[in-house]
């Protein structure tokens, strides 16, 4: 997964989503919302291993489209948190940014292979 951008991305997202939500969980004492971003925001890089690992194109798609939807899921919470005011403007945008831009990435490479696949 080393050599892969968005392997990477992915795991460092999750790192950031594990500390986020270490300190969040401590400070705020909120654990319902908190668990859901965890469990979110860590699945999107492992689904995305599984991508990689996948055993056909079809299945690489699969695993990536179910890390496209928890990606989205995080944003969400990440909104949802900053809405009702028990994060900051900062911390919002310092999770949101990279979120996105995974987000992006893996919408670019489930087009591309499915081009790819269509044109085969």
């Amino acid at each position: 997964m080393s050599d892969s951008i968005i392997g990477k991305k992915s795991f460092e997202f999750a790192i950031q989503i594990v500390n986020f939500y270490k300190k969040f969980s401590s400070e705020k004492k909120e654990f319902i919302l908190s668990k859901q971003i965890l469990r979110s925001g860590t699945s999107v890089g492992a689904n995305v291993r599984e991508a990689l690992n996948a055993q056909s194109r079809m299945d690489f798609i699969h695993k990536l489209s179910i890390s496209q939807k928890e990606c989205d899921e995080t944003i969400y919470w990440l909104e949802l948190l900053f809405a009702t005011d028990y994060i900051s403007r900062d911390e919002f945008e310092s999770l949101k940014k990279p979120a996105a831009e995974i987000l992006k990435m893996i919408k670019s490479i489930i087009i591309t292979t499915k081009s790819k696949t269509h044109n085969s």
